[in-house]
């Protein structure tokens, strides 16, 4: 019996022993997007009810060793169904296709993390993330006004007589202006556009992206970081990110159709778009989107029956008494421009057969915009050279129209695969913008009878060329990452043809001559690490990064950033600190030109020139070098519930040495010569202006977002989203402005009253937005209040002649009604209540309304000044 239960133990022994090794099984496969095949990276496989897991690769493949079988694998991923999957003993390779988790989707951020995505509530900085559904309904039709309206702390407005400005609508975050903020697209940067903003409006002296050539019709979602992210993305990023998420949808076709008219009966447009995508090469996938639309112009002007920048009038002046009679509004054209846009984007993945994604997008957009100077009435350019063109026609004056193309281009494409277990992803992005000018309706009074009408004043561009290396990899709860981008500029400037810059040049504006040619290259590497550790309900991260420029050296740069989760994960608390930098641009380097303003009291031609220039080297203007900013942001984000959440930021963006773009530097004292005024005899102008890294400046801030859904009302369901932003910066050395001795000793200041409300007051300091939707079977209806804070206009120098603009709401309502799975209708009324601006009070200066000419401000602006806008239209899915 002894040796009977010994041999028994022992079998039974070894049973159990080869039952477990029999039962280790060694899984592998690949987790992909259900919807549109391509690779998952990051996503967590464990083995339910144990602590074994793993995690995706970049190509979204996993290795794992089950301890025992039968066992479940659970594969989870945020903003995915979590999927769970039988183990069995002959099991060894498990692919899984992960279904988008469509209510959780839209909380789903990448933006401000080189790791995985996470959802807005876990991020240690505030970011919105906006579905492209939640942007059209605000009735907007391009991108940066839809934003206008959705994020409080961004703002761009419709532009008016600002030449090419008019086609761009000079857009910013946190009141920074449009060169502080990075965009990308997919991820990568995104380029500028090649236009400098140097007219009096907001945004004046800045270089921004060209919003306006990315079309709705493409995006997915947008994500805004609004936090400094210098330290991880490189210049621009001071006042945050705009991450722009491109369509990958397949297997479905949408075509929208769209017209509206404001109540004037002016500003008609029309349009279409249509999006489709579809698998290619077994899993990858293409997604393409073209679009269409036409926009007729809008006026506003005044109507004063009188000229008093000129001092002429109907009593004084009888012999142009009728002149006014027929043009009361002295024929202006104030308002939106008559503009034309096409596009095509597109956006694709392809799965590689030894592992990993070949991804690419971009497209190109196409405006041609016909905006408008002021009408040269008859008293001001007395000579009727138009006769000359028009014989047996009555002279009234003529008025040069500014028309403009636009091409912006991008294209970028890449590889993310594995290589020894760390996630790897190298691209390459081009982008470029050209403005190609031509003035019509014009004269150049110099060459008399002989002046064409027509002009090739020349154009500008810009394009730049970005090539990534990122790699990163998890180890458990400790993340890594790190890379580098080089990237190369080029901005030029293109001659007009000769009869534009003959003389005194094109009215309206003088042709660029050979002298203002630019062809400037420069370029700039950079390299970064980023580390992570996420454990439990405490996130740390931190980042470091090193910029060398070609033409100004280098700088280093760090962020810092933390977020505890408390209250069962219902309350985060987020912090973040960061040190950043912008480069000063091609465009602000290089560029002089001569262009008619209003300058030296009057309209006349002002010179820009450049600080490489000998004129300005001439006035001791120190060069151009990059500006640095440091950020802190705290604050917390609670999930009271699933349906309702509030978040709550406060920020302080502090800038040094910021490049402006100066006052007008003009004759101050006719009866001293000064080195200010050999220049301005020298290029016959009546002022100049140039870039310079003139002031400091401070910005503290706080935005909250408080959003509450699926609320039951009768038969549906409500949701009610409050959204706000207060914003205000300060310039911090108003009093210790340094203006170069020879133009303090000419009579002048570099940065007056008016350019420094530019950058203080020229935007709303606070701007809330309240948005009801209701759902009801298949009709949706939302009312939204969006609340402009007021403005303040400053003169250059005389205090009693300020303007504060008082506050206004604006309300938007839109109807939709699905009429099938295939046809859908929508009908939208953009500020109902017909909300204008308050009107510009001169207060006895006729330059701040040009003689009566204009109604409502134009260089500081709250919303425009179109009044209300009706459109309708179809959308068709199939």
């Amino acid at each position: 019996m002894k040796y009977t239960a010994t041999i028994l133990v022992s079998l039974a022994l070894l049973t159990a022993t080869a039952t477990v090794a029999y039962g280790q099984v060694d899984v592998s496969g690949q987790v992909t997007d259900a919807k549109t095949g391509e690779a998952l990276p990051g996503v967590n496989v464990t083995v339910k009810g144990t602590t074994t897991g793993t995690a995706t690769d970049l190509s979204g493949n996993y290795n794992l060793t089950v301890p025992s079988v039968p066992a479940v694998l659970q594969f989870s991923f945020v903003g995915y169904v979590q999927a769970e999957v039988n183990v069995v003993q002959s099991s060894s390779v498990i692919n899984v296709e992960l279904e988008q988790d469509i209510a959780f989707l839209s909380d789903v951020v990448v933006v401000g993390s080189r790791f995985n995505p996470r959802s807005e509530f876990d991020s240690p900085v505030p970011i919105d993330n906006l579905p492209v559904e939640e942007l059209e309904s605000t009735g907007q039709f391009t991108l940066d006004q839809m934003m206008t309206f959705k994020v409080p702390s961004y703002n761009a407005t419709q532009q008016t007589v600002s030449d090419a400005t008019a086609l761009f609508n000079p857009a910013d975050l946190r009141g920074l202006g449009p060169s502080r903020t990075l965009i990308l697209i997919n991820g990568k940067r995104k380029n500028a556009s090649s236009l400098v903003y140097i007219n009096d409006t907001p945004g004046k002296g800045e270089v921004g992206v060209d919003m306006q050539s990315i079309p709705a019709a493409a995006v997915e979602r947008i994500e805004v970081l609004r936090d400094g992210a210098s330290a991880q993305y490189g210049s621009d990023a001071i006042a945050g990110v705009i991450n722009i998420v491109l369509k990958d949808d397949v297997g479905k076709t949408t075509v929208n159709t769209f017209s509206g008219v404001t109540s004037e009966g002016d500003g008609f447009n029309l349009g279409f778009d249509a999006n489709s995508g579809f698998n290619i090469f077994g899993n990858g996938y293409v997604n393409v989107t073209t679009g269409y639309r036409w926009q007729d112009r809008t006026n506003r002007a005044g109507e004063p029956g009188r000229d008093d920048l000129f001092g002429v009038n109907p009593q004084d002046n009888p012999e142009f008494a009728a002149f006014f009679r027929e043009n009361p509004d002295l024929s202006m054209l104030v308002g939106m421009p008559r503009m034309a846009t096409f596009d095509v984007f597109f956006n694709s993945g392809i799965p590689l057969a030894g592992g990993g994604t070949l991804y690419s997008f971009g497209g190109i957009t196409y405006r041609d915009g016909e905006s408008y100077a002021l009408h040269r009435t008859p008293y001001w350019i007395p000579d009727p050279f138009f006769i000359h063109h028009n014989p047996g026609g009555t002279y009234s004056g003529f008025h040069p129209t500014f028309e403009t193309d636009v091409y912006d281009r991008t294209l970028g494409a890449g590889v993310r695969s594995t290589i020894e277990g760390w996630d790897v992803d190298v691209s390459a992005t081009f982008g470029s913008n050209t403005v190609d000018y031509t003035v019509d309706e014009s004269l150049n009074t110099d060459l008399g009878n002989l002046s064409p009408t027509t002009f090739n004043v020349g154009g500008y561009e810009f394009s730049n060329i970005v090539g990534n290396l990122d790699v990163f990899r998890a180890f458990g709860d400790f993340k890594i990452g790190f890379g580098s981008e080089f990237r190369t500029e080029n901005f030029i400037a293109k001659a007009g043809e000769e009869d534009s810059y003959f003389g005194s040049g094109t009215q309206s504006f003088p042709g660029v001559q050979p002298r203002n040619e630019v062809d400037k290259i420069r370029s700039n590497i950079g390299a970064y690490a980023d580390v992570e550790y996420d454990y439990q309900d405490v996130l740390i991260g931190g980042a470091v990064r090193y910029e060398d420029y070609s033409d100004f050296g280098n700088t280093v740069n760090w962020k810092v950033n933390g977020r505890v989760r408390v209250a069962e994960d219902r309350l985060a608390i987020r912090a973040s600190a960061s040190t950043g930098f912008r480069a000063p641009s091609l465009h602000q380097l290089y560029l002089s030109n001569i262009q008619t303003l209003v300058s030296g009291g009057t309209v006349s031609n002002q010179g820009t020139f450049n600080t490489d220039s000998p004129v300005i080297r001439d006035l001791r203007v120190p060069t151009l070098k990059e500006e640095e900013s440091f950020n802190v942001t705290a604050g917390v984000a609670a999930n009271v519930n699933d349906d309702f959440s509030v978040t709550a930021d406060y920020y302080r963006i502090t800038v040094d040495d910021r490049v402006v773009f100066t006052g007008e530097i003009s004759d101050a004292d006719p009866n001293v010569q000064t080195v200010v005024d050999d220049i301005l005899d020298a290029f016959s102008v009546t002022s100049l202006k140039f870039f310079t890294n003139a002031i400091d400046t401070e910005t503290n801030g706080v935005d909250v977002v408080a959003s509450y859904k699926n609320i039951p009302l009768g038969s549906g369901t409500l949701e009610v989203t409050l959204a706000g932003n207060y914003n205000e910066t300060k310039i911090t050395n108003r009093d210790n402005i340094t203006t170069p001795a020879p133009i303090r000793q000419s009579g002048n200041v570099i940065f007056n009253r008016k350019e420094q409300s530019r950058v203080e007051t020229a935007r709303p300091n606070d701007k809330v937005a309240l948005s009801l939707q209701y759902n009801i079977s298949d009709w949706n209806f939302i009312v939204s209040n969006t609340r402009f804070g007021e403005v303040r206009w400053r003169h250059a120098s005389d205090v009693s002649k300020d303007q504060v603009f008082a506050a206004k709401v604006l309300t938007d309502v839109r109807i939709g009604y699905r009429y099938s799975e295939t046809v859908r209708l929508w009908l939208n009324v953009n500020n109902v209540f017909d909300v204008y601006p308050d009107e510009l009070d001169t207060k006895g200066d006729v330059v701040t309304d040009l003689g009566g000419r204009f109604k409502y401000p134009w260089e500081v602006n709250q919303f425009g000044f179109m009044g209300t806008t009706v459109a309708g239209g179809i959308s068709l899915t199939f």
